[in-house]
């Protein structure tokens, strides 16, 4: 596993062909604003999985009555 690097946004910006060159190699950055996480450059492949999973969070709920009117039953 890398390690994420974290870049200030000015100092991403100054970067960015270097950040580039590092995330054809795979390494991610974190580009923060005011040490506040904003924005990731991430290599593609990362972004293609990232893409690929699906969320859960449409799902959450009870799960109530999808066992019928009495789950003990079921």
């Amino acid at each position: 596993m890398s390690i994420v690097r974290r870049k200030g946004a000015e100092e991403a910006r100054n970067q960015l062909p270097e950040l580039l060159e590092a995330a054809e190699k795979g390494q991610s950055t974190i580009i923060t604003r005011h040490g506040r996480p904003v924005a990731a450059l991430v290599p593609i492949e990362a972004l293609g999985a990232a893409v690929r999973q699906q969320s859960l969070l449409p799902l959450a709920g009870t799960g109530r009555g999808l066992w019928g009117k009495d789950s003990g039953r079921t």
